[in-house]
C-alpha cells in the first residue's frame, strides 16, 4: 500500500498558500521583477515591497553592505506610494500564478488604517502584511515595541479591513512573545518575525561606516539561529500562525522554522543570491514530510523533541 500524499498547504487564518514558502518584502520588489527568474507557481506567495501612501525615495547610498554570512541594508522603504501601486504594481502582480501579500508601513497609525482601506476592496490582494519593524526609517519601530502599541495598530486596521493581516514585528525587543500577543489581542490572523536585527559596519581604511545612516538591518544566514529562537517563543506566546524569517536557504532551514513553531516562512536575502531558490524548496519540504511519515507542515508543529528535564 502507497503512503498517502503529502499536502503541503498551510493556513494563516483565512489566507491558504499552496505550501508554507513566500518571498518576503523587500527583496523581490513587487513580484514581476522575477519573471523568467522564478516558478511562481511553485511557491505559495509573495510579499511585496513595503507600500507607503506617498512616494519614497528611500536613504542615500551607499545603503547596502555586505556582511559575513549576510548583508545589512538601510533602503528606507523606497517605494512607488499607494496611488501608483495600485495602479501600475498590482494589476501585473495579481495577474501571477501565487498569492500576493502587500507589505504596508507608515509613521503612525492613520498610515495603516488609510492603506488597508485603500486595499481592502482589491480582489487581487490576498493579504496585508502591517511593516511595524522596519529599522531604517523614522518612527518604524515605534509601533512595535509594546504589546500595547501592537495591538493599537492591529485593532485599528482590523477595523477598516476583513482582509487577513500579518503582523510583522522586529526582534529588537526584550520579549517578543508580550509584543505577538498585542498583535494577537488586535486582531492580527498571523504575525511574521522577524524583522531585521540593527547591525553596524565600519571601513576600518576610511574610518567611516559603510552606510550612510552608519547603522542598518542585518540580514541572512548569520541571523538564523537568533531568529529560530525568536520565533520559538512567540509560537509559544499565540494561539495564530507564526511565519519565521531570517536567513532561509534551504529546505532544512525551513524545517528548523516549522519545527520551532512556525506555520510558513519567508525567503529574504538569499533571493539576491540564488533568484529562483525559493522555487526548489517546496520539494524538498515535501520530500522530508515523506521521509518521516508527516503528510503535512502542520504535523511538525510540536514536533520538536525537547531534551528530558532532570
Amino acid at each position: 500500500m502507497s503512503a498517502a500524499p503529502v499536502d503541503l498547504s498551510v493556513r494563516l487564518g483565512a489566507l491558504t498558500l499552496a505550501n508554507p514558502i513566500l518571498l518576503a518584502s523587500g527583496t523581490c520588489g513587487y513580484g514581476v521583477e522575477l519573471a523568467g527568474l522564478l516558478d511562481f507557481a511553485a511557491i505559495g506567495g509573495i510579499v511585496t515591497k513595503t507600500v507607503t501612501l506617498r512616494p519614497r525615495e528611500g536613504n542615500p547610498p551607499p545603503r547596502i553592505a555586505e556582511t559575513p554570512s549576510g548583508m545589512l541594508n538601510s533602503i528606507g522603504l523606497e517605494n512607488v506610494g499607494i496611488d501608483t501601486f495600485l495602479r501600475e504594481k498590482l494589476p501585473a502582480a495579481a495577474a501571477l500564478p501565487t498569492k500576493i501579500v502587500v507589505s504596508v508601513g507608515g509613521h503612525a497609525v492613520p498610515d495603516y488604517v488609510e492603506l488597508a482601506r485603500r486595499l481592502d476592496p482589491e480582489p487581487g490582494v490576498a493579504a496585508i502584511e502591517l511593516n511595524l519593524s522596519c529599522p531604517n526609517v523614522s518612527g518604524g519601530l515605534d509601533l512595535s515595541l509594546s504589546r500595547a502599541g501592537s495591538a493599537e495598530v492591529v485593532g485599528a486596521v482590523r477595523r477598516v479591513t476583513t482582509k487577513p493581516l500579518i503582523a510583522k514585528l522586529t526582534p529588537n525587543v526584550t520579549a517578543i512573545g508580550d509584543i505577538a500577543r498585542g498583535a494577537e489581542e488586535g486582531g492580527a490572523d498571523a504575525v511574521s518575525l522577524v524583522n531585521t536585527f540593527i547591525g553596524m559596519a565600519i571601513d576600518v581604511e576610511r574610518r567611516t561606516p559603510k552606510l550612510r545612516t552608519v547603522t542598518g538591518g542585518l540580514s541572512g544566514p548569520a541571523i538564523r539561529p537568533l531568529a529560530v529562537a525568536k520565533v520559538y517563543a512567540a509560537a509559544r506566546a499565540v494561539r495564530i500562525p507564526v511565519i519565521g524569517i531570517g536567513g532561509v536557504s534551504s529546505a532544512a532551514d525551513v524545517i528548523e522554522f516549522l519545527l520551532a513553531g512556525a506555520t510558513a516562512v519567508e525567503v529574504g536575502t538569499w533571493n539576491y543570491v540564488e533568484p529562483g531558490a525559493a522555487g526548489t524548496l517546496a520539494a524538498g519540504v515535501a520530500a522530508y514530510l515523506a521521509r518521516h511519515d508527516f503528510r503535512s507542515p502542520a504535523d511538525l508543529r510540536g514536533a520538536l523533541v525537547l531534551p528530558a528535564k532532570e
